[in-house]
């Protein structure tokens, strides 16, 4: 009996020991795994606020508010962009709308996906989206390809009352990526993606300056702009069948040998 008891004990003693543990390891109802996400939006290029691919990032603002974001694409990767806006509890029609520029803030078309749209009377939200096209790894001067290096996302409202000017609001924002590799591939490479401060960083490499705060933004690893996709991989792929139907078909078609010279008899 007292050695029933003191074991009983010995474990109560252990559960006890191991319960707060437990309880501090685990986590709060209310904890997240975006708690180190951006909260607030810039107000303009200059101070758009950076954020991760698969990071949710949100903002409190008004009607009538630019709210900016940044974020990095590589080679073959196809950025998606979503927004959602979380409007007040009373307000007439509103548009709002979602725009992305690339590193030379030009505007980005959309593939597909709601860019544009508009919340009827009292609705509590509004939800926008952008599928960009492929990150090409280089492109003609005069074209408006999505090139590596910085994104930037633009969120504001295009048409609504008067009286619903300036009125709070929140919005969150998340950007994801698909690879979408060789398929989409182009020949040739980026000297530098287009990124802020890369032109600052390259003339002050190695006078001991501070680095631009974009110039490696979002790769650990660099740009992976270069020559090489597993396009090639398909192409010589293509090329070993094309060989192999090639022999197959002259196999098949070039008979059994030369034509007997023998004349007929008659």
């Amino acid at each position: 009996m007292r050695i029933t008891r003191a074991l009983g004990a010995a474990l109560l003693a252990l559960g006890l020991a191991a319960g707060p543990a437990a309880a501090d390891s685990s986590p709060s109802p209310g904890a997240s795994a975006d708690g180190d996400a951006p909260t607030q939006a810039g107000t303009s290029f200059r101070t758009a606020t950076e954020i991760e691919q698969g990071q949710r990032a949100t903002a409190s603002g008004s009607t009538g508010d630019y709210l900016y974001w940044s974020f990095p694409a590589d080679t073959g990767q196809r950025p998606t962009v979503k927004a959602t806006v979380k409007l007040p509890a009373t307000h007439g029609a509103e548009t709002w709308q979602l725009d992305v520029y690339d590193g030379l803030r030009r505007r980005q078309a959309c593939q597909y996906g709601a860019q544009t749209r508009t919340a009827a009377q009292g609705a509590a939200s509004v939800e926008l989206a952008c599928v960009m096209r492929t990150v090409r790894g280089w492109s003609e001067p005069w074209a408006d390809d999505p090139l590596p290096g910085t994104y930037y996302v633009r969120l504001t409202v295009v048409d609504l009352g008067a009286a619903d000017l300036g009125q709070p609001v929140r919005a969150e924002v998340r950007v994801d990526a698909k690879d979408i590799g060789g398929a989409e591939a182009v020949d040739g490479s980026l000297g530098k993606p287009l990124v802020p401060g890369i032109a600052a960083k390259s003339a002050r490499d190695g006078d001991g300056s501070k680095d631009a705060v974009l110039s490696s933004f979002g790769q650990d690893d660099g740009w992976s702009s270069g020559w090489w996709s597993d396009r090639w991989v398909w192409t010589g792929i293509g090329g070993v069948l094309a060989a192999l139907a090639g022999i197959g078909g002259y196999a098949l078609t070039r008979g059994s040998g030369r034509p007997s010279r023998v004349p007929p008899n008659g």
